[in-house]
């Protein structure tokens, strides 16, 4: 990919990247929140600045890299919101809809992107130069939101789905699960080493986010 068209490509997925990312950390804080614990709320990360959120590697190095090697569909991470589940109102339950919130808001924000799509092809064709944009933005937006969505929802700690998996098992077996967290992230780079999640989860990132977008188009 020649320089003029990573930055094309950079200028199309960063805001997406970025809303997807962020508004997936800060729905788990606020949902926290409510829930009891007010440790997102204290250490100032229920925010939309994303100078609270960006790290280095997950929200900067990884994406940048994907675009740079021409990669189909884009990746990252936020610093984690901090949540202290001892403080939620009932820790075994509520760890359910605290981790659940982040894939939720990915869902809901590519389902907003398909609405706003449909929106944007609906105008003037003498608009085309807005419209061009606007429309590949929502396709990037369905596209990483569905990635973000999906990709938390595996059941392996410390991803949203592991979190889920441990408050609704019964107590010997979410222990023996929760035991898996040091080791979660080790394990997740192991299986895209080796391509198994591509091979598990890719087809069904794809094939939802295409199937939103044909919605449209």
């Amino acid at each position: 990919m020649d320089i003029d068209g990573i930055i094309q490509k950079i200028s199309i997925w960063a805001l997406p990247v970025l809303l997807a990312i962020i508004l997936h950390e800060v729905a788990h804080g606020w949902v926290a929140e409510k829930l009891g614990d007010n440790t997102a709320r204290w250490m100032g990360r229920i925010t939309l600045n994303p100078l609270k959120h960006i790290d280095p590697v997950g929200t900067v190095l990884i994406p940048l890299g994907l675009v740079i090697m021409g990669s189909p569909f884009l990746f990252g991470y936020a610093k984690p919101v901090p949540i202290d589940f001892r403080k939620l109102n009932n820790p075994k339950r509520d760890m359910v809809w605290v981790a659940l919130a982040g894939p939720a808001t990915n869902l809901i924000l590519a389902l907003l992107s398909t609405l706003i799509l449909a929106l944007v092809v609906q105008l003037p064709h003498s608009l085309f130069w807005v419209i061009e944009p606007l429309a590949l933005m929502c396709q990037a937006s369905i596209i990483i939101n569905m990635v973000l969505c999906i990709f938390n929802l595996l059941p392996l700690p410390p991803l949203d789905g592991g979190r889920i998996a441990v408050g609704l098992l019964p107590g010997p077996m979410a222990w023996q699960l929760s035991r898996i967290e040091p080791y979660g992230f080790l394990i997740v780079i192991v299986l895209l080493v080796l391509g198994v999640l591509q091979s598990v989860i890719g087809p069904l990132i794809m094939g939802s986010s295409f199937w939103l977008i044909n919605l449209v188009l």
